[in-house]
């Protein structure tokens, strides 16, 4: 089949989709033509200003702002609901918002006279009550032009909310941050595109708006006639004149259309604009309801109070957590075994599992996230992109009612001790990763949390940069008075960084020891592996280890028969050689090299063998090379008993 050339790279379009387009938008394209074509240009502005055009247009221009308006104070909260929040029904009030776009607009206007007209449900009380008649009303044709123009508002913003991410008004939660203030001063702003979209589509609709209008609230000059009734009562007395007035409206319209330039969603932008002078950042402003759980000391240099924890979690995760003052555990375990969750549920932010949790004297089991003192660092960061990195680190003191200028201050010494102070006047986007990570870090210090949750906070750094922020890390959870939970996957995070190292698997805890316990007898597989050990997994026979799928490690000191057991073995113990090696080795296997890596100065070598488990051996790069060892190159390891570390499961 013929294909069009097409300058976008991929596939050219065939011709058999070509055609039926052209033909769209030729069928789009002729009735505006056909209004340019019938324009009176000559009498255009004596049309546009005669004084019925004029009125009408003043009246338009005041409905279609109430409108908007009260799409706004109604809208609003409804696309939130719909985003943010889970309910029975939810699809039926989602059909409703969407029901007014495909009704006829004629339709539309008979239903609002049988709820809010003279015989309707409503509009009786209303008359009676208050002495509100709608229909024929301006308010009627207000009424009207919401009806069918809040929708817009309300889907486009439903829209940006679904592509906020959570954890931006959860971390400003984690803060000290009011639900209502988080709305106001990080969900409306990182959603204003989507919000903008709505508001203008509403408006353009609600402007226009023709079948409602006349069925419910008449054609009365001055009163319900607008510019699109206008038009009506034009055409059938002076087409030209309507043909002028239809070419008003068309040009609002695609002036509206090409500044949304096709955002209809308006998805949250996490870029930062050009940066502001210090003193235009946004305001938080004070919250109507700051926590009552003591004063904030905003001084980073001041004594911290200590805070103990003890947490109950129940749920997904059942486990029991104590530490003193000043302690850090670090959380470990394999995909899903609980660690995000756990730190939710300390959080209070997840239904999975629940946290009777008590720091110091208080129990904050039962307060919101806003009110518990416990503050969180995602893996990202999630700093707030509309906001600097002075804005930033001050908003949770705001939060927590801190008046403006000490807070910036405050915010301003915290930045200086992480070494990020010269940055204060930029935005997110405008800084490293491992600079982002250290604004995050300052912001939830600058608060004086009980407790501090970190979720991989060096994950996305480079290397280099992540020794540095590891070490800025290290020395301000020295002088922290709190507890602090790091999860990591990394074996230097956890040993460098943490006092114990709190093991998950499937929401348990399988162990919780400090760094060099769980090095020499790690429980888990996957934690001997993350330290860089070979782990395997077996059943304790009369002079070794048997292993599930067939072969026998030979050990010193066997366990009783019948224990569940994990063999330990460092890489480093592994010998590899080139023929069957004699001598003092009892565990001896043939293999094949499947992989060689580097790690430091050395090499790490991946074997597979029929005899035992898969094992990693760790040599100089001179003696792999004296081995002639490469991928496929049969080998044979030796492991002498005395090397293997066996820990009962």
């Amino acid at each position: 089949m013929r294909r069009l050339r097409s300058r976008a790279p991929g596939p050219r379009t065939p011709v058999a989709l070509a055609i039926p387009a052209l033909l769209a938008i030729a069928f789009l394209m002729l009735p505006l033509t056909g209004i340019l074509a019938r324009t009176s240009w000559g009498d255009l502005g004596s049309h546009l200003t005669s004084p019925g055009t004029t009125q009408a247009l003043k009246l338009s221009l005041l409905v279609s702002a109430w409108a908007l308006g009260l799409s706004l104070v109604l809208g609003v909260p409804l696309a939130w609901l719909l985003a943010r929040v889970d309910f029975p029904g939810k699809a039926f009030v989602r059909s409703l918002v969407l029901l007014p776009m495909v009704l006829p607009p004629t339709v539309g206007g008979v239903a609002l006279l049988m709820a809010f007209g003279r015989r309707g449900l409503v509009g009786p009380w209303l008359e009676n009550t208050f002495g509100i008649t709608l229909p024929f009303h301006t308010s009627g044709a207000v009424l009207a032009a919401t009806f069918v123009a809040m929708p817009f508002l309300i889907i486009s913003l439903e829209g940006a909310l679904g592509g906020l991410h959570p954890r931006y008004e959860e971390t400003a939660a984690s803060l000290g941050a009011s639900p209502v203030r988080v709305f106001f001063t990080i969900t409306l702003p990182m959603v204003a595109p989507g919000l903008a979209a709505g508001a203008a589509l509403t408006w353009a609709r609600a402007l226009g708006e023709f079948g409602a209008t006349i069925t419910f609230a008449g054609n009365l000059p001055g009163t319900t006639q607008t510019l699109p009734l206008q038009v009506y009562l034009l055409l059938q007395d002076n087409p030209e004149a309507a043909t002028s007035v239809s070419l008003l409206l068309l040009a609002i319209a695609m002036v509206v259309l090409i500044a949304l330039r096709g955002r209809w969603t308006g998805t949250p932008s996490t870029a930062a604009t050009a940066p502001r002078p210090r003193g235009e950042e946004a305001d938080p402003g004070r919250p109507a309801d700051a926590p009552t759980a003591g004063p904030v000391h905003t001084d980073p240099e001041a004594p911290q109070q200590g805070w103990p924890l003890r947490a109950e979690v129940t749920g997904f995760n059942q486990l029991t957590l104590d530490a003193e003052p000043g302690t850090t555990i670090a959380v470990v375990g394999p995909n899903g075994a609980g660690k995000t969750t756990l730190l939710r549920a300390l959080l209070g932010l997840t239904p999975r599992a629940h946290a009777a949790l008590r720091l110091g004297d208080l129990d904050v089991s039962s307060l919101p996230p806003h009110r518990r003192g416990v503050a969180w660092v995602p893996q990202d960061g999630a700093l707030f992109p509309h906001l600097s990195a002075l804005a930033n680190t001050a908003y949770g003191l705001r939060a927590r009612g801190v008046p403006r200028t000490e807070a910036r201050r405050s915010a301003q010494k915290w930045l200086d001790r992480l070494g990020v102070g010269h940055l204060a006047a930029r935005k997110p986007a405008e800084v490293s990763g491992g600079q982002a990570q250290r604004v995050a870090l300052a912001r939830a210090l600058a608060t004086r949390p009980r407790l501090l949750l970190l979720d991989e906070p060096l994950a996305a750094l480079d290397q280099t940069t992540r020794a540095h922020v590891r070490h800025t890390l290290r020395t301000h959870l020295d002088t922290f008075g709190g507890v602090c939970l790091i999860v990591t996957h990394d074996p230097v995070e956890a040993i460098s960084l943490a006092d114990r190292v709190l093991v998950l698997e499937d929401g348990r805890a399988l162990q919780d020891a400090p760094p060099s316990e769980v090095t020499r007898h790690p429980r888990s597989p996957w934690v001997a592996r993350m330290m860089g050990r070979n782990a395997w997994p077996g059943t304790s026979a009369e002079d070794g280890l048997q292993f599930p799928g067939g072969g026998r490690l030979l050990i010193a000191d066997p366990l009783p028969a019948g224990t569940p057991a994990l063999a330990v073995i460092a890489p480093e113990a592994v010998s590899v050689h080139r023929d069957k090696p004699g001598g003092s080795p009892r565990n001896i296997w043939p293999g094949t090299v499947r992989e060689i890596t580097a790690s430091g100065s050395r090499l790490r070598i991946l074997i597979t063998s029929p005899k035992a488990p898969d094992l990693v051996a760790e040599i100089t790069p001179q003696a792999a090379a004296e081995l002639g060892l490469a991928d496929g190159v049969p080998v044979w390891t030796s492991i002498k008993a005395t090397e293997a570390t066996i820990v009962p499961l």
